[in-house]
C-alpha cells in the first residue's frame, strides 16, 4: 500500500481510556448513554428551534449550529471509543485515523468560532440593545457562520496534509482514545518542526482571535452593565450571557487544561479530554436550557402538539 510506505505503519493501536478490565462493561453502559444523550438532546434543541417562530433570532440560529457541531464532535471519538471498549479490538487503520483526526480538528474549530459569534451576539444584545436588529441582520448571521465552517474545513485540511507527508515509527501505540493531532506528531520518526511552526502559528491566531474576541465582548458587557449596577440589570445580563459564560468557561478550561498546561500525555489529560470531547457537547443542551424561558416554552408546546397527535 502506498500510504502503508509513506506512513511506516497500516494501523495504530488506540490504547483507551485508564479503565480497568471488570470497569469496562460499567464505563461503557456510561458513555453509550452519554452518547445517546448528546445525539437526542442538541436533536431536540434543533427541532425546537426549527419548529417554533420565536426562537427564529440570531442567538438561536447560532445555537443549532452549536448543536449541530456538538453532535459530529462527538461522533467523530466516541462511537469507535465504544466499539473499541466493546470488542478489545483497539486497532484503527492508518486512513480512519486520518480521517477521525480530520474531523475532530474541523468541529473542534466550528465550536470555537461559533461560540465568539455567539459572545459578539450577546454584546450586540446588551451594550447596542436599540440596533441589535440592524446590526444583525440575517445576512450578517448567514455569513458568519459559513465563514465558520469553511474556515474550520480549510484549517483542518491544512493540519491534516501536512501530517500525511510525515512517517511514523514502528510503535504505534497512540496512549489516547481518538487520533489526536499532538499525539500523533509525537509518533512520527520525522522531521516535525514544520509542523509545530504551522500549529502555533496559524492554529494560536485561529484559537486566540475567538478567544480574544469573547474576552472582548465580555469586558464591554461587563462595563456597560457596571456603569449603573442595579440589581435588575445585573439579572438580566446574567439571564442573557450566564448560559454562555458558562459554556466558553468549561470548554476553554478543559482544552487548555490538555494542550497547554501539560508537558505529556497521561490518564488526567485523557480525562480532561473525555471533559470537552464528550461531556461538553452532553451539557451544552441543558445549560442553554435550564434558564432559558423561550426554550421551556417551546418544549411544552411541542410536548403537547405530541399528546394531542397521539
Amino acid at each position: 500500500m502506498r500510504s502503508e510506505n509513506q506512513s511506516g505503519v497500516s494501523q495504530f493501536l488506540l490504547r483507551g481510556l485508564p479503565i480497568r478490565p471488570e470497569q469496562q462493561g460499567s464505563f461503557f453502559a456510561l458513555f453509550l448513554g452519554m452518547y445517546l444523550t448528546t445525539v437526542l438532546g442538541n436533536l431536540l434543541l434543533i427541532l425546537l428551534i426549527r419548529l417554533d417562530a420565536r426562537l427564529h433570532t440570531p442567538m438561536y440560529f447560532f445555537l443549532s449550529h452549536l448543536a449541530l457541531s456538538d453532535i459530529s464532535f462527538s461522533s467523530v471519538t466516541v462511537p469507535k471509543m465504544l466499539m473499541n471498549m466493546q470488542t478489545q479490538d483497539h486497532a484503527i487503520s492508518y486512513a480512519e485515523c486520518i480521517f477521525q483526526l480530520y474531523f475532530f480538528i474541523v468541529f473542534a474549530c466550528i465550536d470555537n468560532f461559533l461560540l465568539a459569534v455567539m459572545a459578539y451576539d450577546r454584546y450586540v444584545a446588551v451594550c447596542h440593545p436599540l440596533h441589535y436588529p440592524t446590526i444583525m441582520r440575517d445576512e450578517l448571521c448567514v455569513l458568519l457562520v459559513a465563514g465558520s465552517w469553511i474556515v474550520s474545513f480549510v484549517h483542518a485540511l491544512l493540519h491534516t496534509l501536512l501530517l500525511v507527508r510525515l512517517s511514523f515509527c514502528v510503535d504505534s501505540n497512540i496512549n489516547h482514545f481518538f487520533c489526536d493531532l499532538t499525539v500523533l506528531l509525537k509518533l512520527s520518526c520525522s522531521d516535525i518542526s514544520f509542523n509545530e511552526l504551522v500549529i502555533f502559528t496559524e492554529g494560536g491566531i485561529l484559537i486566540i482571535l475567538p478567544l480574544g474576541s469573547i474576552l472582548g465582548s465580555y469586558i464591554c458587557i461587563g462595563a456597560v452593565i457596571l456603569r449603573v449596577p442595579t440589581i435588575k440589570r445585573l439579572s438580566k445580563a446574567f439571564s442573557t450571557c450566564g448560559s454562555h459564560l458558562f459554556v466558553v468557561s468549561l470548554y476553554y478550561g478543559t482544552v487548555a487544561s490538555v494542550y497547554f498546561f501539560s508537558s505529556s500525555w497521561d490518564s488526567k489529560d485523557i480525562i480532561a479530554s473525555v471533559m470537552y470531547t464528550v461531556v461538553t457537547p452532553m451539557l451544552n443542551p441543558f445549560i442553554y436550557s435550564l434558564r432559558n424561558r423561550d426554550l421551556k416554552q417551546a418544549l411544552e408546546m411541542f410536548v403537547n402538539r405530541a399528546n394531542f397527535l397521539k
